[in-house]
């Protein structure tokens, strides 16, 4: 009867050989351990444990399949909080989620330094929604943001256009036209930030937070989840530091924040920076949305 066979060994077999070699290699091997063995990452150190295998990824959705499943569908709601749009934080406690739009194009490409050393001085958590043109303009940038553990990235978008199945408008803008292309704004973005940052995006706020009904199904099935805001803090940037501030020291336990990181022109980061000593005065934590524990 065979001893027990070392499965770092096989599984380092089946890396680097054929499939057949590391059949063959379980069944030949035994004896100890081999602590000289290159680690592998993810994998423990020492024997493999029985039934451990790394999960596949899970197969991407079939973007023709939910193309038609939405074909001909009318909405009935359109603006910034419609069914299937998450506004606030399931479980809110004393936390709030400070959320950042960078939102690209002609006027829409800049960055506020400031607010980023605002966030990284304070050590102060946040979701960025990232959009495609953002991206484009600011690559080096947008892989350093990836990097940091207090930020978290998520989608807003390749136009940055507004969600809609029958091109409706938000703010002179206007939106996607059918479910084709409502699917290719979220997805195109979708798999740049699956490239960066080596996890599909959770989160999405389509190009001016507005969609309709259908289009958040469609994001779902896409399997990401619709965001607005219960606050808007900045209303685009163009609110003075000091409506600023009141604005954010006026979010609720479990309130979403909307602000903006792509204009550097605005009082954004000024107003936040005064609000941040008031909140954690009172207790409040600020938390991404992956952390929060769940959307309502």
């Amino acid at each position: 009867m065979y001893a027990r066979a070392n499965r770092r060994a096989v599984l380092l077999g089946l890396l680097g050989g054929g499939l057949a070699v590391a059949m063959q290699s379980y069944v030949d091997l035994a004896g100890p351990a081999v602590s000289e063995a290159s680690p592998i990452p993810g994998v423990p150190d020492g024997l493999i444990p029985d039934g451990w295998l790394p999960a596949p990824p899970p197969p991407p959705p079939d973007t023709s399949a939910i193309a038609a499943k939405y074909a001909g569908v009318a909405p009935h709601e359109w603006g910034v909080a419609v069914a299937g749009t998450a506004t606030r934080l399931a479980v809110p406690g004393n936390r709030i989620a400070l959320t950042f739009d960078a939102c690209g194009g002609a006027h829409g490409n800049g960055v506020d330094a400031d607010l980023l050393a605002l966030l990284e001085r304070a050590r102060m958590p946040a979701t960025l929604f990232v959009n495609g043109r953002w991206i484009d303009a600011n690559p080096a940038l947008t892989a350093q943001l990836a990097g940091n553990p207090l930020i978290e990235l998520a989608n807003h978008g390749t136009r940055h256009l507004p969600l809609s199945v029958t091109g409706k408008s938000a703010y002179g803008i206007t939106g996607t036209t059918s479910p084709a292309e409502v699917i290719d704004e979220v997805w195109v973005n979708h798999n740049r930030l699956l490239e960066i940052t080596g996890r599909p995006p959770r989160w999405f706020r389509p190009g001016t937070a507005h969609c309709d009904e259908v289009a958040a199904s469609i994001v779902r099935d896409l399997g990401e989840q619709v965001v607005g805001f219960t606050v808007n803090g900045d209303a685009g940037a163009t609110l003075p530091a000091a409506r600023v501030q009141a604005a954010v020291t006026s979010a609720a336990p479990g309130s979403v924040v909307i602000m903006h990181v792509n204009r550097p022109a605005g009082a954004t980061a000024e107003g936040l920076a005064a609000a941040v000593p008031q909140l954690r005065s009172a207790g409040v934590e600020f938390v991404t949305l992956s952390g929060a524990g769940g959307l309502a």
